[in-house]
């Protein structure tokens, strides 16, 4: 597995911006595709976003396409979520995960495909 420890929530106004970042250490991170959902409050883990291992596609949730992006560093270990104009609904725990298989050369929306997660972080958008 990859232990993922993400970073960068935090509490801003709607229309603001954050940037997540994701660190990744333990197998060999720059094989495997990546994803970032988010949790709210009595809701269901959702999917946001994923890359390849390559950065070669990405996938967006309807929701924040055109609003975010997901990039990657494989020189870093590192994941990103630019967030632009958050809205109030964007408020929820988010989290980073690694898909389980190498070298898929498709970006991974199914949560059940990823099986190292890290331990979320909170993100509060207000009106």
């Amino acid at each position: 597995q990859v232990a993922l420890v993400e970073s960068g929530g935090g509490l801003v106004q709607a229309g603001g911006s954050l940037t997540l970042s994701c660190a990744a250490s333990g197998r060999t991170f720059s094989r495997n595709a990546m994803g970032w959902f988010r949790q709210a409050p009595g809701k269901e883990r959702e999917f946001v976003a994923a890359i390849t291992w390559s950065s070669s596609r990405t996938s967006y949730t309807d929701s924040v396409k055109g609003r975010f992006t997901i990039s990657r560093d494989n020189t870093k270990n590192l994941v990103y979520l630019q967030m632009n104009s958050l809205k109030p609904e964007d408020t929820a725990v988010y989290y980073c995960a690694a898909d389980r298989t190498q070298l898929r050369n498709i970006p991974v929306v199914d949560a059940t495909r990823y099986d190292s997660w890290g331990q979320g972080t909170q993100v509060t958008v207000s009106s």
